[in-house]
């Protein structure tokens, strides 16, 4: 039998959000809040379901539980990615820290733990979404750090010992952010509001999540880094260094 729901939408020009949950009343909850704010939103039951409607109907968002029968959220999110670059914001079972970590590590953009407040939800769908359609300042030219780094953004390509790396979307927000403020500590709650907006001000744990991606990416020994330096208690600045 097919659980799956649909809504009409409210607003046919809105950006369509698919919910992922085997609760239909969370996601009817999750449909009407984000639906008051002129969003589309297509549900799924399963894990299954939510692949098949990402393909045909190539959502804005996606909001997905952890824990769904037959597929669970982070196989679903692992099929996702293999896909698609939507952004994708997972419901995880509040007091479960591994279970963020995972999500964040699969290439989750955010999280939210249950029980939650749709108008929660809805704030965090607006945030990823301003944070994915908000445009990078882009530099003139490329940045060389050094015989092993150099970056150029107008490009969004980073090299690291010759060889070209892979960076998401956050990670690329937070490199430049620091890099172009080299040689100045920046506070964490200055990078929170830079890179995830101002409702993530005081969410730590991201930004020393992503600081740890980054330093997994571009640092030589990430445990001993030498570009992203910390500033215990403050935040973290990039080494200063001879621009050319």
């Amino acid at each position: 039998m097919n659980n799956s729901i649909e809504f009409a939408p409210k607003a046919q020009k809105g950006k369509t959000i698919l919910v992922a949950d085997d609760e239909p009343r969370i996601i009817e909850a999750v449909a009407m809040n984000l639906e008051l704010e002129g969003y589309r939103v297509s549900g799924a039951s399963n894990g299954y379901e939510a692949l098949k409607k990402l393909t045909k109907e190539v959502p804005d968002l996606v909001v997905l539980d952890v824990m769904m029968p037959e597929m669970d959220g982070f196989e679903t999110l692992r099929k996702i990615r293999e896909v698609s670059t939507v952004p994708v914001i997972m419901l995880t079972v509040k007091g479960e820290e591994t279970d963020k970590v995972k999500g964040l590590d699969l290439g989750a953009d955010d999280y939210v733990t249950k029980p939650f407040s749709p108008k929660e939800l809805v704030s965090r769908v607006k945030a990823v979404l301003r944070r994915v359609e908000m445009p990078s300042p882009v530099p003139k030219t490329e940045i060389r750090v050094d015989d092993y780094l150099s970056i150029d953004f107008s490009r969004h390509e980073i090299v690291v010992r010759g060889k070209e790396v892979h960076l998401r979307p956050t990670e690329y927000r937070l490199l430049y952010h620091l890099v172009s403020n080299a040689g100045k500590v920046l506070t964490h709650e200055t990078l929170l509001r830079r890179v995830w907006g101002y409702e993530y001000r005081e969410e730590d744990h991201y930004l020393w999540l992503y600081i740890t991606y980054l330093r997994r990416k571009i640092e030589e020994d990430p445990k001993h880094p030498k570009y992203i330096l910390s500033e215990r208690g403050i935040g973290y600045r990039f080494r200063e260094f001879e621009r050319r």
